[in-house]
């Protein structure tokens, strides 16, 4: 039996794991093994410019705090090495940049599963996040496509002012005769 003050500093660790995660938008937890130091500073690099927390957690301690929080399905995964990326800002930034790693190093960095807004997700269904863009960008593609008909109306009331307020016929039509 750990001694009372083992035992109090993993239950302080456990509840804060807990809030952690309860706190998280969306987690990704990864098996790491035979990652390289230099892949893993380069990794953490880009999860640091993206406020993603990664850290390597023991199982055991994880276990409770996921079961703390009710998402007792992730207990299968925790086996073996485990890390755990999560995000309180950005919950497509953790299986964005962990899946690009996953990629790079497809035979030595697997993705176990993951958690979104309390739910557990499949490792399919991080993939399938991973495709999408950045916050960014997908509120310029937003942009995008809302000022399109702006634009085109513009243009079109650009090309009427110019020609002295006439309406250009339509395609198809003879142009009316000069007189």
């Amino acid at each position: 039996m750990p001694n009372a003050k083992v035992l109090s500093e993993k239950q302080k660790i456990v509840a804060d794991l807990t809030e952690k995660i309860k706190a998280a938008q969306a987690g990704v937890l990864v098996d790491y093994t035979g990652i390289t130091v230099a892949e893993d500073t380069e990794m953490r690099r880009k999860l640091r410019a993206e406020n993603v927390e990664y850290s390597v957690i023991k199982n055991t301690l994880l276990r409770f705090a996921v079961n703390n929080v009710g998402m007792e399905a992730l207990d299968d995964v925790l086996n073996g090495t485990t890390s755990l990326a999560i995000s309180t800002e950005d919950p497509i930034a953790p299986a964005r940049i962990i899946k690009e790693h996953a990629d790079k190093f497809n035979d030595h960095f697997v993705i176990k599963g993951g958690f979104m807004d309390g739910k557990v997700i499949s490792v399919d269904e991080i993939n399938a996040l991973a495709s999408i863009p950045p916050l960014p960008i997908l509120r310029a593609q937003v942009l995008g496509t809302m000022l399109a008909p702006i634009t085109s109306l513009a243009v079109v009331l650009k090309a009427i002012a110019e020609k002295g307020g006439e309406v250009a016929p339509a395609e198809g039509e003879p142009a009316p005769a000069a007189e």
